[in-house]
């Protein structure tokens, strides 16, 4: 399962060198178990055959308005009319100068005019053009009309220019389409804490202690609180994501930055869901120059604060979140978790197995909670996964309004 299953998406390709990362795009899109119709402009054709497009996404590519010879030529408002929401990666200029004006001269830009589901752009284009006044008041134009329009990426342009124009990353579009089709709004202007990834603790300057944690599950969902509204920070260590662009991103290396910036950023939080792998311990007396030779080293290891337990013994009011991961009697040792550190719910999980948890895509968790609930979730993408731990939060708040202190 995944959080696009099931969803009719329309993906509109235009003229652009980056018309190649619209197949990226399209692939990520399916594999989230969207179905998806692939529009291309005339000049879209010029860098990406359809046959490509066609082989992805197992449908008919959309191109020509008045093709006889095709089935749905004429579609274009059936079309949108299905479609839960509408993606252009790349949106040129001229694209974007189109769709502000109203003009519908293509299959494309007749399809946006007919459209009534969120629609979504994400911009590429050469030079300073992002920043050209009639750019700029075009995308202010789409923008108020509930366009959502993303902002191009800076770097080397295909001119061989540096500036910003550069199509956003095919996560960073999906993450947008997300937040455009989410209808919930139930953590609206509220604050959330969330820590993700691992913990480093250093030995010398070169090594260090950590673990398997890749981050998606607190990456998941902290993109997923902030697309209910929430106002996100996430507290993580070092992980190859790309942190969600609506959070405030708190990098941290070690255990211990990581527990000032947790106890920071907590007060006044509705919600602290503590996803991280926080190392247990680090060494006492790390070296401050590389170890050299080959021979027996011995650490003198000593523990790291416990920040979950902390943050609970505080007391202020947050509801409390934190994670179990288990190798053997999850649910005995997740509940003994759940009391020892006094917190509100436990997400427990197998990391033994290969299929979910540390390194997956996908994960299947047990949710208990400290009334007594428990609730197991079966497995599915760690985007669905932290939804379903944001429903289960938020039943529980209502059920419990006022939070005991049992601290």
């Amino acid at each position: 399962m995944s959080t696009l299953d099931g969803r009719e998406l329309i993906l509109g390709v235009t003229g652009s060198i980056a018309a190649y990362k619209a197949v990226y795009l399209l692939r990520e899109l399916t594999r989230a178990g969207a179905r998806v119709s692939v529009c291309l402009s005339e000049h879209a054709r010029e860098f990406v055959g359809p046959l490509t497009f066609r082989t992805l996404s197992g449908r008919p590519v959309l191109s020509d308005l008045f093709d006889p010879q095709s089935d749905a030529a004429v579609e274009h408002v059936a079309l949108a009319e299905r479609a839960h929401a509408v993606i252009v990666a790349p949106a040129t200029a001229n694209l974007l100068g189109k769709a502000a004006a109203g003009i519908a001269d293509d299959f494309l830009t007749t399809l946006l005019l007919a459209a009534r589901c969120p629609v979504v752009m994400a911009p590429a284009m050469d030079g300073g053009m992002w920043e050209h006044p009639a750019v700029v008041a075009n995308v202010a134009t789409l923008r108020g009309r509930g366009v959502t329009v993303l902002e191009p990426d800076a770097g080397a342009l295909a001119s061989g220019l540096s500036a910003r124009g550069r199509l956003p990353e095919a996560d960073v579009i999906v993450e947008a389409l997300l937040t455009a089709l989410t209808v919930r709004r139930d953590l609206d202007g509220q604050r959330v804490v969330v820590t993700a990834g691992p913990t480093r603790e250093p030995i010398d300057p070169v090594r260090y202690i950590s673990n398997r944690s890749s981050g998606r599950m607190g990456y998941a969902l902290a993109a997923a609180a902030a697309r209910r509204g929430a106002l996100v920070t996430l507290v993580s260590g070092p992980t190859t994501l790309m942190p969600p662009t609506a959070a405030t991103f708190v990098p941290v290396q070690t255990a211990e930055q990581m527990r000032e910036a947790v106890l920071r950023h907590a007060a006044g939080s509705a919600v602290v869901i503590k996803a991280a792998a926080v190392a247990d311990y680090r060494v006492r007396n790390a070296a401050d120059q590389k170890i050299k030779g080959k021979r027996d080293l011995t650490l003198d290891l000593t523990p790291n604060a416990d920040i979950l337990a902390e943050v609970a013994a505080r007391d202020t009011g947050a509801f409390i979140v934190g994670f179990a991961a288990e190798t053997n009697d999850v649910v005995a040792n997740a509940r003994a978790k759940l009391e020892a550190k006094g917190i509100d719910l436990l997400v427990a999980n197998d990391v033994s197995r290969r299929d979910i948890g540390f390194d997956a895509e996908e994960n299947e968790v047990l949710l208990l909670d400290r009334w007594g609930g428990s609730r197991a979730l079966p497995r599915m993408a760690k985007t669905a996964v932290a939804d379903a731990i944001l429903d289960e939060i938020q039943a529980l708040r209502a059920a419990h309004p006022v939070r005991k202190a049992v601290r």
